[in-house]
């Protein structure tokens, strides 16, 4: 793929911890996507992420799962604060300023959708059987989207 060439994202949250809403109401409504805490993840987020891709926010462990809006990268992969602060619950002694684990990018809301996007709705989706997030023990916080998934949700959508 050409290195400008946009991509597109699902990243999951979990709304009791931080919402789409949360995004939305942030300062420019940009925050630093912090605490992934696992590789494969943390590789796209390091590697992969780059300004201008667009992000499904998935609100899981919610009732109803689902997509709740589209935030956009605005800040490529940097090494996660959390993981050297002492005090933070993502804390990694492992994890050293010359030579981080952890990995965060900057995203900022862009349109929140005015209804979820149920797991349930996306199941029934013709075109999304392959999708990563409906794939059996698919369990990553960040995951890649085809463009066409992310047009026939994004019609879903409205």
């Amino acid at each position: 793929m050409a290195p400008d060439t946009k991509r597109y994202w699902l990243m999951k949250t979990e709304p009791s911890t931080f919402s789409f809403d949360d995004l939305w109401r942030a300062p420019k409504r940009t925050t630093s996507w912090d605490g992934v805490r696992n590789y494969q993840a943390r590789n796209m987020m390091r590697d992969d992420m780059k300004p201008g891709d667009l992000v499904f926010i998935y609100h899981s462990s919610a009732d109803p799962t689902g997509i709740a809006g589209i935030a956009e990268v605005v800040r490529g992969g940097y090494p996660d604060e959390s993981a050297f602060d002492e005090k933070d619950s993502h804390y990694d002694p492992k994890s050293k300023r010359d030579n981080p684990a952890w990995y965060v990018v900057d995203v900022k809301a862009v349109k929140p959708f005015k209804e979820i996007v149920t797991l349930e709705s996306l199941r029934k989706m013709k075109g999304l059987e392959k999708m990563t997030l409906l794939q059996k023990g698919s369990r990553l916080s960040v995951q890649p989207v085809t463009p066409d998934e992310w047009a026939i949700i994004n019609k879903a959508a409205g």
